[in-house]
Formats: C-alpha cells, structure tokens, sequence
C-alpha cells in the first residue's frame, strides 16, 4: 500500500515538476518514496541554506554521465580521478581502466572520509578533493550511480559516473587496437 501510495504521490509530483524547474524539499522523504523517485532521471540535490532543492532536468547544468571519449580525455590529461567500485576480484578476472584507483562500494563511504594519506596507503592512489572532478566506474554502470549518490551525499561536488562501465570500455578499447 504505501509503494502504491508512493507510486500516485510520485506521478503527482512529476506533473508538478513539469512546469518547474526546482522543488523545495521541507522534510525528508521515506526510503521507499525516495527509491521511487530515484527512478526518475536527472535528480541532482543542491545545498541552500540549509534546504534541499531537487532539480530536475536542466538543460543548462552538466550531466552526471561521461562518455567513453569524455573518460579517455579526461585520462589522459589527469584532469580528474577515476575511482573503480567494483570488487578487486573483479578487476583481476576482467581487467581494470588503467590510472583508476579501485574502491569497492561497500568501502567508499568509510573511504571518502579517511585522512588523504590512510586513503593513499589503502588504495594505493590520492584522495580526491571534495571540489575535484571524480569519475566512479563499475562493471555496467548501476553501482557507478550508487556511488556517485553517496559522494554527493558526503560534500562531493563535482562527481559524474560512466554508464558503459568496464563491458563498454574493454569493447572500445578493442576495437581501436584493431583499427
């Protein structure tokens, strides 16, 4: 009943948003109307004044998603870290982009918030600033975002995350050896 409930108060609210650009949230929502909300794309929260804005697709602000050829830039000049979240079996059975650092998802909320040199020592690479442009990748995509959305939520402001994931990027880089 109450995801029914989420579910009307959901479209309700959507058709709302439609003719707005930003909603103010007065009070948290329940984990069950928030997962359903999640559902909808381009939910960025902004801190102002101690509320919580959501806005909803905006044209003018940057997306949370980079492409294959945005992360290989971004790569090469060292304009930003790439952080891997999947598990370090996972990179050794299939592989790893090179210049990431691996932090699996069940340890970015502790990781994020060591001291820069524990986080050097553990993970064998810098910690990134809260205002350094950070990059989560993972196999697919889906635990990418999970991460992207629990950096946000520790002060982490310039976050995106790559949906290919490491199927994507294994593929690309395949095809251009060949070429």
């Amino acid at each position: 009943m109450a995801l029914n409930v989420c579910s009307r108060l959901t479209r309700s609210f959507v058709s709302v948003v439609a003719s707005r650009s930003v909603v103010l949230v007065t009070r948290p929502l329940t984990s069950s109307c928030w997962t359903h909300l999640r559902c909808l794309q381009h939910i960025r929260v902004i801190r102002y004044d101690g509320a919580s804005l959501l806005n909803f697709s905006s044209s003018s602000q940057p997306s949370i998603d980079v492409s294959y050829e945005q992360l290989k830039k971004l790569l090469l000049s060292r304009s930003g870290v790439v952080i891997d979240v999947r598990e370090p079996w996972e990179l050794r059975e299939y592989g790893n982009i090179q210049g990431s650092i691996n932090v699996p998802l069940g340890q970015l909320n502790g990781a994020l918030q060591l001291k820069p040199d524990e986080f050097k020592e553990k993970y064998r690479g810098d910690m990134p600033s809260q205002s350094q442009n950070i990059v989560f990748t993972c196999l697919a995509g889906v635990r990418s975002k999970t991460a992207l959305e629990a950096a946000v939520s520790l002060g982490y402001t310039k976050v995106q995350h790559f949906p290919g994931g490491w199927q994507e990027w294994a593929e690309r880089e395949l095809i251009q050896s060949k070429e």
